[in-house]
Parts: C-alpha cells; structure tokens; sequence
C-alpha cells in the first residue's frame, strides 16, 4: 500500500458540499460546474486558484448597439464604430486649433471639423460611466466630449454629451452644439498596425 501524498486526491460529502455551497454564493449553476469539469476547463483554473496566474478581464464596449437616450430626446446621428476593447491609449482628446490659449469654438463649427475626425459616440461615455475605475487620471478635471451621438431636445435643438468629473465620480451632462466650447473631444487614435501602413 502507497502512502498518500499532496497529488491524491480525495472528494467526501463535506468537501462536495462546501464547492456546491462556494459555486451557489458566486453564483454559479450546475452547468457551471459541468462545464469546469470538461475538457481541460480544470487545468486552466488551477493556476488561478493557486495564485500563479490572473485573470484579465478585457472591456469590451459595443459602439454599434444603439445609444442610451435621455428622457424626451432624439438621436440626431449616431456614428457607429464597432467593438471596442477598452484601452486609453487608444483615446486622444483632440482640441481644435480654434480652442488653443483657453479659446473656445461655437459647436456647430466645432462639429464642422470633426466630420472626418474618428470620434468615439456616446456609448463609451456610458460604458466609463458604469466602469468609474477605467477612467484616466487625466481627464479628471476635463470636459470630455462625445460626438459620435448628437441628439435633439424637445427644444428642437442639437445637443452633444459630455464626461466630467466632480468630486469622486464621473458625471454626464450635456451642451447645445451652438454654444462656444472649451472641452476635448474623445477621439480614436490609429492603432499600431495602422500606424505602420
């Protein structure tokens, strides 16, 4: 008879009972459980368990779903930009040369300009506003613009949303598009592999 060592494995009612205990508080459904018994599901979760390894969780943000519109409001336009895996460096805050040295830009000029910009719409705004932690230290402070989504009031006018912060948490508010205007635009930088072409 061998001796029993840390490889052996033993699986009472006890030990049984408190995994199907941890799956329900997180949870988990018996397909769940199926599933991580499947294949080599188990093997890849070890590492995990053992604290060898981390999971990363990717932000993956829908820029094609159609947006969330406020009370009463209409969306005018809504630019679509397909899936998103959240990364800032993907995001520059453009200013128009019209707003250097503290200057502002009536918004209707202001969205002249950015016809051709890759400007990122109101799903993202929405999406950082349920993920707080995602957004940058430097837009703390910044009125961040997204004008991809502009919308229409019952006042019939064109209005963009914005991203600032007060205090602890991040904000939305809003700005007719015929007013001057003095914050960044979020804007998507080339990636790596563009870059390059």
């Amino acid at each position: 008879m061998s001796e029993k060592n840390e490889s052996d494995l033993m699986l009472d009612v006890g030990l049984a009972n408190e995994i199907k205990l941890a799956a329900r508080r997180a949870g988990a459904t018996s397909a769940d459980l199926k599933r991580l018994a499947e294949g080599d599901m188990f093997a890849r979760v070890l590492p995990v368990i053992r604290e060898i390894a981390k999971v990363v969780i990717k932000h993956l943000i829908d820029l094609d779903a159609d947006p969330f519109v406020p009370k009463g409001w209409k969306v005018v336009e809504h630019q679509k930009g397909g899936p998103l895996a959240w990364d800032p460096k993907r995001v520059a805050l453009w200013l128009s040369e019209n707003q250097n040295n503290g200057k502002a830009i009536e918004g209707r000029l202001l969205r002249e300009e950015l016809k051709d910009q890759p400007v990122f719409n109101a799903n993202l705004l929405d999406y950082l506003l349920a993920h707080p932690e995602l957004i940058p230290d430097e837009w703390k402070g910044k009125a961040v613009f997204f004008w991809g989504t502009i919308y229409r009031n019952t006042d019939g006018n064109p209005y963009v949303r914005y991203l600032h912060w007060r205090g602890e948490s991040g904000r939305w508010d809003w700005t007719m598009t015929g007013v001057p205007m003095t914050g960044k635009v979020s804007t998507r930088r080339p990636s790596p592999q563009t870059a390059r072409t």
